[in-house]
């Protein structure tokens, strides 16, 4: 964890060098969501590629860069892509830039991701508010030598997803009618996608939707004292009996389709924090 830190503060110290602002929200764009970046008034485009023990994106919808700069009156850090595990990358390099976000003054996170629906009741192209999670992930990122200045040795996790930001987010969407749902996601390593059966067992277990992201971020930004925002835009539906097979085209265009209602959301919580 020692090591951690030291790479936690040389990235931190470079980002610093090619931007003077302390971003108070950081925001991690998912599969088919980098365009979201385009609501940001950006002071700062750094690629992963320079930014020292920075991981690089190898999924092919992830544009690869941090944006820095402003969104509804809040200063904000936003990765457009980020990192999975089932790329190679240990648990902490997945979770490394939620590190760097809290090193350079992020309060909130905010996570988005593109799942598959398990709930009956969802339909593609659902924004789902984050509730709860069930963490199915072979590795933990804060296993090993725990570092008291980056957080405590077992965070309480009763509840990561903040209550309050849940609530502003149902009410912004409530007010520009967008539908959303509350539910829990469930995260798996991936790559492969489920099988029938294994989609039963997921929604038995009490769960609403499926990704390959997301948790172990979550972990360690309540490690690390932040307070959650998760955000799921379902892409496909994955019901056992009317199972087809996936394809990519077509879950990144319904994320194409949903980023609008994602973005409204987004810009309007911050709105709200920054009044």
């Amino acid at each position: 964890m020692l090591e951690i830190r030291e790479h936690v503060e040389a990235a931190q110290k470079f980002i610093a060098s090619r931007w003077t602002g302390k971003p108070r929200v950081g925001i991690i764009l998912g599969t088919g969501l980098g365009g979201f970046g385009k609501e940001i008034d950006v002071e700062a485009t750094i690629p992963y590629a320079d930014i020292p023990h920075f991981p690089r994106s190898t999924v092919e919808s992830h544009a690869g860069q941090l944006l820095t700069g402003r969104l509804s009156g809040v200063s904000v850090l936003a990765m457009e892509g980020r990192f999975h595990y089932y790329e190679g990358y240990s648990m902490k390099d997945v979770t490394f830039p939620v590190r760097v976000m809290k090193a350079m003054g992020c309060e909130i996170l905010i996570v988005s991701n593109a799942c598959g629906g398990m709930n009956p009741q969802y339909a593609s192209g659902d924004i789902m508010v984050i509730e709860d999670h069930i963490n199915l992930m072979p590795d933990n990122p804060l296993r090993g030598i725990n570092d008291e200045k980056l957080g405590p040795r077992f965070p309480d996790m009763c509840q990561p997803y903040d209550t309050h930001l849940i609530e502003l987010a149902r009410e912004v969407a409530l007010e520009q009618k967008i539908p959303t749902q509350k539910g829990v996601y469930v995260a798996v390593t991936g790559p492969n996608l489920e099988t029938r059966a294994e989609y039963r067992f997921l929604r038995a277990i009490g769960s609403d939707v499926v990704g390959m992201s997301t948790v172990p971020e979550v972990v360690v930004a309540i490690h690390s004292g932040m307070k959650v925002l998760g955000l799921s835009v379902i892409t496909d539906m994955c019901l056992p009996d009317h199972l087809e097979p996936a394809e990519l085209s077509k879950i990144l265009a319904i994320a194409a389709q949903a980023e609008p209602k994602l973005r409204a959301i987004v810009k309007g919580v911050l709105a709200r924090l920054a009044s």
